[in-house]
C-alpha cells in the first residue's frame, strides 16, 4: 500500500557436560512450516498456534525456556520428540534453531465461493495483492477481525500465506476470521462484483480520499497492495474505485497493515454512524 504523496517504492533435566562446535549460520529452505528458537516456540505455544508436535534436539541443554516449552506442549497434548540436530536443521532451514522447533499444522483456508454466499450484506472483504511479509498478513487479519470484516483473501502466489509467523502476528484472530486462499485474485474480484460488491483498491493516487469515501455503506472488497509496488496492473484495472489516505507530512508510504487498519476503522465508523 502506498498512501503517501511520494511513490516508492516438562520436568527439568540436568545440564550435560559436552563440547560443541560453534554453529554456523547456515540457511536453507525449510522442509516444513515450523517455529524455531526457544523464545519464539514458547510464545507460539502461549498463543496456541495449531501445532502437530514439538521437536527437541538430542543432547540439547534444557534451560528454563525449554522446560516451559515442553510443559506448554504437554498441556496441549502435543507429541514431544527428541530428534538429531540435523533433522531440525532441515526442518527449519537454519542451524540457529537453538535445539527446538514447533511443527505447525497446515492452515485450513475457507472456500471463497462459500464465503461469499454466507456473508450478510453489506459485506466487507479484505484482499492482499503482493503483501509478502507474514507479519503484515497476521496484523491485517487482526485488524480485519477487530473492525468487523467478514474475511481476508490471499492469492496462492506472490503473497504471504498463513504460516506460523502470520498466525502468531494475528494474535489469535486467525482462529475467528475466515481466510481464503484463491488461485486467481482478479477472478475473485470479478466473482465478488457479480455478488454485488464494489472493489476498492488502496493507493496514493486515489479517485477519492478516505474521509469522503462514498462506498463505505455498500458491500465492498478492499484490496491492499505492497508498500513498494502498490497494486498490480490487472488488479487496479478491475477496481471500481481507488481510495487514498490523506497524510499531513511528506512520507514515503505507510506499512500495509497500518494502512489497512486506518481504512477499516473509517469504514466501521461510517457504518456505525449510519445506524444512529
Amino acid at each position: 500500500m502506498r498512501p503517501g504523496k511520494k511513490r516508492r517504492e516438562s520436568a527439568a533435566a540436568p545440564k550435560r557436560e559436552q563440547t560443541r562446535r560453534p554453529e554456523s549460520r547456515r540457511e536453507t529452505r525449510p522442509s516444513s512450516d515450523a517455529v524455531a528458537g526457544r523464545n519464539p516456540v514458547v510464545e507460539a505455544l502461549r498463543a496456541k498456534i495449531p501445532a502437530k508436535e514439538l521437536l527437541v534436539a538430542e543432547r540439547a541443554e534444557i534451560d528454563e525456556r525449554m522446560q516451559e516449552a515442553m510443559r506448554l506442549a504437554k498441556n496441549q497434548n502435543l507429541l514431544i520428540k527428541e530428534v538429531p540436530r540435523g533433522v531440525l536443521d532441515g526442518l527449519t532451514g537454519t542451524t540457529m534453531h537453538q535445539g527446538i522447533a514447533l511443527v505447525i499444522k497446515p492452515f485450513q483456508y475457507a472456500n471463497f465461493e462459500e464465503l461469499l454466499k454466507k456473508i450478510q450484506k453489506p459485506g466487507l472483504l479484505i484482499g492482499l495483492d503482493g503483501v509478502t511479509d507474514p507479519h503484515n498478513l497476521g496484523a491485517i487479519v487482526r485488524s480485519a477481525a477487530a473492525f468487523g470484516a467478514n474475511g481476508v483473501v490471499i492469492p496462492e502466489r506472490r503473497t504471504a500465506a498463513m504460516t506460523g509467523s502470520a498466525w502468531k502476528a494475528s494474535a489469535g484472530a486467525a482462529a475467528r476470521l475466515p481466510i481464503s486462499q484463491v488461485t486467481n485474485l482478479v477472478r475473485s474480484l470479478e466473482d465478488a462484483k457479480k455478488a454485488g460488491y464494489f472493489v476498492v483498491g488502496l493507493d496514493a493516487e486515489g479517485d477519492e480520499s478516505l474521509p469522503k469515501f462514498s462506498l463505505a455503506l455498500e458491500s465492498i472488497y478492499v484490496i491492499v497492495g505492497s508498500e513498494g509496488k502498490g497494486l498490480s496492473r490487472l488488479v487496479r484495472e478491475t477496481c471500481d474505485l481507488i481510495l487514498s489516505i490523506p497524510m499531513q507530512s511528506d512520507v514515503e508510504s505507510l506499512n500495509a497493515s497500518v494502512a489497512t487498519a486506518i481504512v477499516l476503522h473509517q469504514i466501521a465508523a461510517n457504518r456505525a454512524a449510519s445506524t444512529i
